[in-house]
């Protein structure tokens, strides 16, 4: 395991699949290195690759008002993403592409020592959680893991596009707080 400025320099030089070819800047994840909650995507878009920042285009700042909903803010949580580098036309990242930098999220996972994992989306939730994560059947469930507490919440981007899904993740959101209350030190 590396520390945390040697992960970071690693990470910011990987060539470890062909998205380093196609990438602006490489988007490490930000936030609170002692988080007891991260928040972790699929990769970077567009607006995510032009600024080395995770969760900044729209999809992001929607994301920022879910926080605001259970009184959280980026300063208390570590929000990252499974690739980090942006898939051209914010495809979803292949397999190979997921295999190339997991590897980057476990370190992360492991400095940072979460009790709580928040998957935003499907893709991250099944690479995460179980490779037959169903999102619209089990968002909002909550799993153990390496004495982890992980779940899954639709993807802001998901929830931009299809607002019908708001008031169940609204519902998700409070069970979140709820969790965050019940086992979490220093978050609130």
């Amino acid at each position: 395991m590396k520390d945390w400025d040697g992960l970071y320099q690693e990470c910011m030089s990987c060539r470890k699949c062909p998205l380093c070819e196609t990438r602006t800047n490489v988007v490490f994840g930000e936030g609170a290195r002692d988080a007891e909650v991260m928040f972790i995507g699929e990769g970077p878009g567009e607006q995510e690759d032009l600024t080395g920042r995770p969760f900044v285009g729209r999809g992001g700042k929607f994301l920022d008002e879910m926080l605001a909903m259970i009184d959280l803010d980026r300063s208390r949580v570590f929000i990252g993403n499974m690739v980090k580098c942006r898939p051209p036309g914010n495809r979803d990242p292949l397999a190979a592409e997921q295999e190339a930098c997991i590897g980057y999220l476990r370190n992360q996972v492991a400095l940072i020592r979460p009790k709580i994992i928040v998957c935003l989306g499907r893709i991250a939730a099944m690479k995460l959680i179980k490779e037959d994560f169903k999102i619209t059947r089990e968002h909002g469930v909550w799993f153990e893991k390496a004495g982890v507490q992980m779940t899954a919440l639709f993807h802001p981007a998901a929830l931009l596009r299809d607002p019908r899904r708001r008031p169940e993740t609204f519902a998700d959101l409070k069970a979140l707080q709820a969790k965050i209350r019940e086992i979490c030190d220093h978050t609130y």
